[in-house]
């Protein structure tokens, strides 16, 4: 009784007060993670002005071996990259396209891989044979690119089953 009593106190205490018509608790609900648009546009930005960075393209052979790896990468993992013993998980290429075009679709290729945590992938430039007298155009220029991602930990030739030096393995950072 006292408890009424109590319960109509408090009523008159509060005017406006009205019992919920439910007690239980929604669940929390996460919200998803935020999509840092600002840091991807500045990253493109940036990337687009290295790659506008004049090149200099060394003397590349149509059929030289190329590699390429970060101070700190092991031995082992080069060592398995180069025996083509990663699985490749996404394939780029770029066979018919400009350098321009190449650039920029590297570029996109290599941030979206990474974004989407992919360890080892193949990218396809070809050996230049049609090439004029000028030697390869590709080859050279998506090794400097390649250079320039610090996604990139390595990359090296492939093997002669998946392009031999008109492709290369890309060992990419792991995402964490």
């Amino acid at each position: 009784m006292e408890r009424d009593k109590t319960a109509e106190s408090f009523a008159d205490l509060v005017p406006g007060v009205r019992r919920l018509p439910c007690d239980r608790v929604e669940p929390y609900r996460r919200r998803p993670a935020p999509v840092p648009r600002q840091r991807m546009l500045d990253e493109q930005r940036v990337l687009r002005q290295l790659a506008e960075a004049p090149f200099q393209a060394s003397d590349v052979l149509p059929g030289a071996p190329e590699q390429y790896h970060r101070p700190g990468v092991r031995k082992a993992m080069l060592r398995k990259l180069r025996r083509g013993q990663y699985t490749i998980e996404a394939e780029l290429d770029l066979h018919g396209y400009t350098r321009q075009q190449a650039r920029e679709a590297l570029y996109d290729f290599v941030r979206e891989a990474a974004y989407r945590g992919l360890r080892c992938v193949r990218i396809v430039h070809g050996k230049g044979r049609r090439s004029d007298n000028r030697g390869p155009v590709l080859k050279p220029a998506v090794a400097a690119w390649l250079r320039r991602c610090d996604d990139v930990l390595a990359y090296t030739s492939a093997r002669p089953v998946d392009g031999g030096t008109g492709a290369l393995y890309v060992l990419l950072r792991r995402a964490f």
